[in-house]
């Protein structure tokens, strides 16, 4: 991989030698990725909180058993007390980034609003928190073999279960993780 080569619209997918409990058996989708670092959202991890929780929070109310039960992510460690949305299609939300053509995060309220009302994008995860790597972070982890990169794919990031999204992702570019060691070493 070129050093300056982004990762945006990318899975970084954890090796099984990656113990950080935070990052364990995770898969992200990499939102940004430049000179000042990375920022991503973990697909499959569950959170404790359904959709309803978070909107209750918010003071918004749905009547929507759906929205209401619809599972919430740990996007990551930081800012857990912080809401994104992973959605498609794109939509004129205030606070939104296009990550690539089909997908785009959001984190601001009006989107929670519209989907608490059934008006929200066809296609939408929550997540609480965010992944995030200082400058040169991600590249040093990949040349430790921390983490396996695979073009992020719409279908995973919504419609696989969490359960599969480690294994799907890998699968992606070929790679069976339950047949790789769980001890990194260089040659």
């Amino acid at each position: 991989m070129h050093e300056s080569s982004s990762l945006s619209n990318q899975f970084l997918i954890a090796m099984p030698s990656l113990r950080d409990p935070n990052f364990a058996r995770s898969v992200a989708l990499v939102c940004q990725h430049g000179d000042d670092g990375a920022m991503g959202i973990m697909i499959n991890r569950l959170s404790d909180y359904r959709l309803g929780d978070v909107l209750t929070q918010m003071n918004v109310r749905s009547e929507l058993a759906q929205v209401l039960d619809a599972p919430v992510l740990i996007g990551g460690p930081v800012q857990p007390e912080r809401g994104f949305v992973l959605h498609t299609p794109h939509g004129g939300w205030d606070s939104s980034f296009r990550i690539s053509d089909q997908i785009s995060v959001t984190t601001s309220r009006d989107i929670l609003e519209a989907i608490a009302s059934g008006n929200g994008p066809s296609h939408a995860i929550v997540a609480l928190g965010y992944s995030g790597w200082s400058p040169g972070q991600i590249e040093h982890e990949l040349r430790e073999n921390s983490w396996l990169t695979a073009p992020a794919d719409n279908a995973i990031v919504f419609s696989t279960p969490l359960d599969e999204r480690w294994q799907a992702s890998a699968a992606l570019v070929g790679v069976n993780l339950t047949q790789i060691s769980p001890y990194a070493g260089h040659a």
